[in-house]
Parts: C-alpha cells; structure tokens; sequence
C-alpha cells in the first residue's frame, strides 16, 4: 500500500518521462548490386554497445525453394559491427568471414534438405535479403525482432555480356561473350554428370573477359537422355567452333571441367591440339562411366559397384570406395594419356572431397606426366574442401540430391574450408587461364 501511496504522490510527468530517443539501427551492404563472385560489404550501425544481434540472409532459388543462413555477433563499443573485421560468435560459422552469410545459404527448415543454390538461369541477378534481428537465436529457431535489413542483388551477367544459343551441327550451348570488340581468350566449359546446360560459371568467366562456351554433352535438347557412350567428336566440333569464331583471340582455346566435366577437359587437351589449356576441378585421370569414342580409339569408362556403396542412418550414400580402381593393371586401358598433351594442365581437389578420390587421381596424372618427363602442370589442393568447387560465395552444399540415382550423395568437405578453397583457386583458374590464352 506504501508503494502505491508514493506512485500517487509522485508527479504525473514523472511516470510519462520516455526513454531517450534511440537512433535506428541501420545495415548497409555494398555494392548493393555487383558480380556474384565478388565481395560484398556488410555495416551495421546504430546499435547499442556491445548488443547481441543475429544477421540473416534469405534467398530463393528459381522454383521458389528458399535458402537461409544466420550468424551471431556483437556490436563493438560505438554500437557498429563490420563483417570484414568483427568475428561471429555463432550460428552457421564462427570467426570473421566477409561472406560466411552467402556461403552458408542452406534449405530452410520446411524445405526439402541436400538442395543446391545455384541459378538456372544467368539474365535475372540472385536477390539476398540481409537481415539484422535483436538478440541470438539459434539457426532453425525463431529469430527476434528486425531492427534493420537490406536487399543485395548477386549478379552473374556483367552489364553488355552477350549471351547467344548455339545450334552449331550437332553442338549444343550458350556462348557468353565479354562487351567490346575483342578478341577474347575463349573457353569450353563443362560440369559433370548431372546432365544439362550449367551457365553460371561460364557467364561469370564472361563477365572476366572470356568468351566462354556453356558446353552440356547429355540431357539438353535433342542431345542424348542419359550419358551412355560419348564421342570425342562432338567435342572437337564444339573446340574448332569456339577456335573459328571472330570474337576469339587463337591460336588455342581453354577447357574448364568439374567432375565428369574435369576427366572429359584432360581428354580434350590429350586428343585435340586446338585445346592448349585445361583446367580439371575433382576430376578423374582416368575415363569414368561412359566409354569415349574418338575415330577407332576407345577409353572405356571406369564402372561404379553399387555394393561398394554405405549408406548412413539418415539415408545419405557415400560413394567414395564404389568406383574401380584406377590402378589395378586390368583397368590401365580407361586411363587418359595426358603424356600426349602439348598445352598446360591445372589441377584442382579438395582433400575431402568424398565423392570420389580426386586427390588421389591428380597424383597419378602427375605420377604420369612426370614419368614422361613433363612439368606442364599445375596443382591447387585444398585441405577441407569437398567435391564441388565452384566460383566463390556459391554457398557450400556437402550432401547433394544425385540427379541420377535420385538419392543424396556425401561430397564431403567442410563449409568455411571449401568457401575459402573456392574464393583462392577461381582467382587462381582466371590467371591460368589468361597465361596461357593471352
């Protein structure tokens, strides 16, 4: 009774006083549009001293599946937070990491998990919205009030980039080609066995001054369904094509493969003089899968044993032991002769990649190239990255839905290792590239 005797003495005005006015917190990301393989960077101003604040980045890909990721930090003795210099404490990553918010873009809980962020299209920029959120909330939780957000636009078309659809003989693709008159290095580029047509990188290689030439060799319009024997040919047709056109600088072109993609660019670069540069990304020295025809000669493909396949508790397949043998003597006719090939080889592995040994598959192709006296070669390893190394900030994915088999396959590698891994080796491939393409 005392208490409320006093509350009703106390002057009126006493009880309205406000709280200080406060300064809104505000989050600048710059540039707010720009390439999406460069740097963005993140300010956060007008927070308290020292307040705990959760940062997220939201994104959806083009069927609507959204990806989100999130970090805790706090705000230093002005009530400012950087991401290039102050560390996260939490979340998806821990320590300062620039772009730790994009590379850790995964499926959002209600989403279907093991999908990948990348785009299908290359003419719309990717939108990440950047979030500032009062307090930690754990990734999954309920995050706490917005106290300022931001839109990016991730872009991977350079302003004046041309994009143009090839229906050259039986090649199939998108030519990319750099504003200006050139000529420009050009490059073939290739994924792996997913199948279809993959833009992004070449459109950014584009947007590097390459003319790049998006190459798909099954599952894309009236190429074959499924990838059960492939010609050597349609490669070189697609090589003397990208070679012959007036926009590329000659006399040689480059390769740039991932995966399948990867053993088929040794390949080139072994069979084809056109080829003068290749560039294998977790690739395979020897042939895998499909048998490849050129004129008489065949490499047989390497078969994958199903009964050599684990499969862990939650239902993710690991693959890592299934494929033959490189070398066992009875499987010496698949292996790729790059003894023979006159241009320049640059390999690229993660140390943990799971999909397959790729670690172990460069050092046979050194193994081989060294034997034949050749130091032509170059080699990128990267301890903690996985399978799929691509342009910088395309957010981590260690397990992947297979397009395939239709289940999710272990790529291995862990997230800040691999973000770094591939922030190094695409800066790495462009210079390679520009050596050796002028």
């Amino acid at each position: 009774a005392a208490m409320w005797r006093a509350l009703a003495a106390a002057p009126a005005r006493a009880l309205l006083r406000t709280p200080p006015l406060r300064r809104a917190a505000s989050l600048a990301v710059s540039p707010a549009a720009g390439p999406a393989d460069e740097r963005v960077e993140t300010r956060v101003a007008g927070l308290s001293p020292g307040q705990p604040v959760t940062l997220r980045a939201v994104a959806a890909d083009d069927s609507g599946c959204l990806f989100q990721s999130c970090a805790h930090y706090r705000a230093d003795s002005r009530g400012e937070l950087h991401l290039g210099t102050d560390a996260s404490h939490g979340g998806d990553y821990t320590g300062v990491e620039p772009m730790g918010l994009f590379w850790s873009l995964a499926p959002a809980g209600m989403e279907k998990p093991y999908q990948r962020l990348v785009p299908r299209s290359t003419g719309a920029p990717m939108k990440v919205e950047v979030l500032v959120h009062q307090g930690h909330s754990p990734p999954g939780a309920m995050p706490g009030p917005v106290v300022a957000k931001a839109e990016v636009q991730r872009l991977f078309t350079a302003p004046g980039v041309r994009r143009i659809r090839l229906k050259e003989g039986v090649v199939r693709g998108s030519l990319f080609l750099p504003p200006g008159d050139g000529p420009f290095p050009g490059v073939i580029d290739m994924y792996g066995d997913e199948g279809g047509l993959i833009e992004f990188r070449s459109s950014l290689l584009a947007t590097h001054g390459f003319a790049a030439l998006s190459l798909p060799y099954f599952d894309f319009e009236d190429l074959p369904r499924v990838m059960k024997e492939l010609k050597l040919e349609y490669f070189e047709e697609a090589a003397r094509f990208l070679q012959r056109h007036p926009k590329v600088k000659g006399p040689g072109i480059g390769v740039i493969g991932t995966g399948k993609g990867a053993e088929l660019a040794l390949s080139m670069i072994t069979f084809l003089p056109e080829v003068v540069a290749a560039v294998s990304i977790s690739g395979c020295s020897s042939n895998t899968v499909a048998d490849l025809h050129y004129g008489e000669m065949t490499l047989p493909g390497l078969r994958f044993d199903m009964k050599k396949v684990s499969v862990s508790d939650s239902g993710v397949f690991d693959i890592f032991e299934a494929l033959d043998d490189p070398t066992n003597p009875a499987n010496s006719p698949s292996v790729i002769p790059i003894e023979k090939a006159e241009g320049h080889l640059l390999l690229v592995v993660g140390e943990d990649d799971r999909l397959w040994k790729s670690s172990l598959y460069a050092e046979l192709a050194i193994r081989r190239l060294r034997q034949h006296g050749k130091e032509n070669f170059e080699l990128l390893s990267y301890p903690g990255a996985g399978h799929r190394i691509d342009p910088p900030s395309t957010p981590f994915c260690q397990v992947a839905m297979d397009r395939v088999l239709g289940v999710p396959v272990l790529g291995g590698g862990e997230s800040k290792a691999h973000a770094h891994a591939q922030e190094h080796s695409w800066g790495k491939i462009q210079e390679f590239l520009h050596l050796h393409l002028g």
